[in-house]
């Protein structure tokens, strides 16, 4: 018989009807205990939560992990996507290694879990040779952790050798066959359906100009057949919107509708650059858009269009997006730069902190097809994020909740996932942060020595 824990009398809590709390067992929330109430069924523990404003677990919906060995390089900072991209991407081919990679995965784990984060997908699309096996390290690092993943297996089949508007060199492409292939072997190892899984599996082409047709319209016909999401890139930059156009004589929405992409498995990264039109197509259909709003400011991309998409239908997620492009991997400063560039490109009424933590939270989840995660409620997996107000950047906050967007909440103190406690007192369960900081750093060298 597993234990009744009861999380009680939290300063707030992101949840109708438990304002003392929730209780928890066998990983799940069992019970809201309401404002004067007790628990209805006997408790054997009693976590309390006095200290803690407790929110849904966070939710990251795109990120590479891998870029995090090229933060603030020297080639690329200071470079808009194209240049950006361009300048680091030889690096990256030729020094990402196995060894690195998994180095990389468990410092973006552990950075998200302090975060907030409970939930992740990687979108990893770089598999030069002896890095073949970078989901199963991933899965392997997730467990470690005790992070729920979305392996989201990334591709590319076009190199700019091959195509004029494809980046990637040619040693970081692979054979169509080899990709799908590989695709298979990864759903069937890992692709769980089961409510609470801890991990599951999408498949995720890296973006229309640096992918054949034939592998658009294969995943999509792979993900049909074992109910898995799709993912890509889509109209980061007005460069994009425009080669849909130029190449393929249709928007890059009808492009996606043309490859079997257009429905409720896909969800998309940034979607800066649709039109009306497009938008209320990708609401018809169900789709959603990860807005990752860190990341198109540091490169200057835009600005996702996010009220018009949620009005159209579409969920609304967000993500960190790559530890290069970003420079971090902290969810919860993502939740309050959303905030802070909706209302730069609305209004300060039209966006508010619960807007930046739904999308963080519910409808993230949404983009991940999940309906057992993202909200406090009775039935969903005990996902949860505990965080202090003890810091002085807290001082005088009257809303405990919006203070976590507005006063800047950067680290939750404690975070559960699947009932599990996976950080306690600001540190995550298992993980020396000293002695992954020191491996990390050393590995990251051999990209700066090669300047």
């Amino acid at each position: 018989m597993t234990e009744r824990i009861w999380i009680r009398d939290p300063i707030a809590i992101l949840a109708e009807g438990a304002e003392r709390g929730v209780v928890v067992e066998g990983g799940r929330i069992v019970e809201g205990v309401g404002r004067g109430a007790e628990p209805v069924h006997p408790v054997q523990k009693i976590f309390d939560a006095s200290r803690h404003v407790v929110t849904p677990g966070l939710v990251n919906t795109h990120h590479h992990f891998f870029q995090t060995m090229t933060r603030a390089h020297p080639a690329a900072i200071n470079k808009s996507l194209w240049p950006w991209i361009a300048s680091i991407y030889p690096y990256w081919t030729k020094y990402v290694n196995a060894e690195n990679f998994r180095l990389a995965a468990r410092l973006s784990m552990t950075e998200l879990l302090m975060s907030g984060c409970t939930c992740a997908s990687d979108h990893h699309y770089l598999f030069p040779r002896g890095l073949e096996d970078a989901m199963d390290i991933e899965a392997e690092e997730a467990a470690r952790i005790g992070l729920r993943m979305t392996l989201t297996r990334g591709a590319l089949d076009l190199s700019g050798a091959e195509d004029s508007q494809a980046l990637a060199p040619g040693g970081a492409i692979q054979d169509d066959d080899v990709i799908l292939a590989d695709c298979e072997r990864i759903i069937g190892r890992y692709h769980d359906l089961s409510d609470g899984a801890m991990t599951r599996v999408a498949l995720a082409p890296n973006a229309p100009f640096d992918v054949t047709k034939r592998l658009m319209r294969e995943t999509a016909a792979l993900a049909e057949k074992h109910d898995c999401r799709l993912h890509t890139h889509l109209v980061e930059t007005k460069q994009e919107a425009d080669f849909a156009r130029d190449k393929h004589g249709m928007t890059a929405v009808d492009y996606l509708e043309d490859c079997g992409w257009l429905s409720n498995r896909t969800w998309l990264a940034h979607g800066i650059y649709f039109d009306d039109a497009e938008i209320t197509k990708l609401g018809r259909h169900g789709v959603g858009v990860c807005h990752c709003p860190t990341s198109n400011m540091v490169l200057a991309s835009g600005m996702c269009r996010t009220k018009e998409l949620e009005a159209a239908g579409v969920a609304v997620g967000l993500g960190v997006d790559g530890g290069a492009s970003n420079d971090n991997s902290n969810l919860m400063e993502a939740v309050r730069h959303a905030l802070m560039i909706g209302r730069l490109k609305y209004d300060a009424a039209s966006v508010t902190h619960l807007d930046a933590l739904r999308w963080g939270m519910a409808g993230s989840a949404r983009c991940l097809g999940r309906d057992d995660i993202g909200a406090i409620a009775v039935g969903r997996q005990a996902d949860m994020a505990f965080w202090s107000l003890d810091e002085l950047r807290f001082s005088g906050a009257g809303d405990p909740i919006a203070a976590l967007v507005l006063c800047g909440a950067h680290a939750a103190d404690r975070v559960m996932v699947k009932g599990e406690w996976r950080v306690e007192d600001g540190a995550p369960v298992g993980v020396d942060v000293a002695r992954l900081r020191h491996e990390h750093h050393q590995a990251s060298r051999a990209f700066l020595e090669a300047l």
